[in-house]
């Protein structure tokens, strides 16, 4: 299909994800305050949405607690700086499996738990989006599958939709797009509906423009879309997304460096995508403008 640049574009930025990034660079968030910092300068920066995870404020590691997330949701709507807010609800579906000689018992690390308990900060901080990963998929570790049944997600997407907040649909290869139409035509979720292309990360979709213009043939042409690809080619696939017609995403839960020998931090990768957005002529678009394209409103926890 033909390309058609997209004009207007909203950025994300992923300000720490849920990897074992946190030893290394010192420009990784962990506590609440930290993270809700990071996320005010990347909003500052240019970043209309803002994507948090949330960690053990002493250790670094990924955390699923609520009261966390809360502290961060808190901060964030205490600032004067405006952005729409993005939490995950990608964690509570990994199992990770013992040898290929033995490969159960399941490991200690696995952490499955219901779809109420992954969506209950969701439900406590009511974010105006919150990430829903449409399939089940090994990554890179070994033995570990990030498992997200069709049950799952119909009972997890109904819960969003309830508690009027939008999913983000997190699609890692194009299998996961197909799942994602099926939910929105049993009426789980609602149309249009929001979807994150994945790209580059193993062992979903890989890294090419082949596979990625493939991604962008499968998202239905009313829905909104965004993508970003992880480490050197974070900044190429900025471009690449505005050139198809999609918004943008970076951030340290994706990429680390802003140039050989150089940490970045969040506020300086979004600027890095401010600039080669608007050196091809789009424009960027901010919160409010988000929030009317996408339909979302600002809400505060009950």
């Amino acid at each position: 299909m033909p390309l058609t640049m997209n004009n207007k574009v909203f950025i994300t930025c992923a300000v720490t994800g849920s990897g074992s990034s946190q030893d290394r660079s010192p420009h990784v968030p962990r506590s609440p305050e930290q993270i809700a910092n990071s996320a005010i300068a990347a909003a500052k920066a240019g970043a209309a949405i803002v994507h948090c995870h949330v960690r053990d404020p002493e250790t670094g590691v990924p955390s699923r607690d609520p009261k966390l997330y809360r502290e961060v949701t808190d901060r964030i709507r205490a600032s004067e700086v405006d952005m729409v807010l993005n939490l995950t609800a990608g964690m509570g579906g990994d199992m990770v499996f013992g040898s290929p000689d033995r490969p159960l018992p399941l490991s200690d690390s696995t952490d499955m738990v219901g779809a109420a308990e992954r969506v209950a900060h969701v439900a406590e901080c009511l974010p105006e989006i919150c990430t829903l990963d449409c399939g089940t998929m090994n990554f890179a570790e070994a033995d570990y599958v990030m498992t997200n049944t069709p049950g799952m997600l119909e009972a997890m997407g109904s819960m969003m939709e309830e508690l009027g907040v939008k999913p983000e649909i997190e699609a890692f290869d194009t299998g996961h797009l197909w799942l994602a139409k099926n939910l929105v035509e049993k009426g789980v979720l609602k149309s249009p509906a929001l979807v994150q292309l994945c790209m580059g990360i193993p062992w979903g979709a890989p890294n090419d423009l082949n596979t990625f213009m493939a991604m962008v043939n499968n998202v239905p042409h009313d829905w909104d879309w965004s993508a970003f690809s992880i480490g050197r080619d974070e900044m190429a696939y900025v471009a690449a997304a505005v050139l198809a017609g999609g918004n943008v995403r970076v951030g340290l839960e994706d990429n680390l460096w802003l140039a050989k020998g150089e940490l970045a931090t969040n506020e300086a990768l979004v600027s890095r995508a401010v600039t080669i957005i608007e050196a091809m002529g789009s424009s960027i678009m901010g919160p409010a403008e988000v929030r009317e394209k996408l339909g979302l409103t600002k809400r505060m926890p009950k």
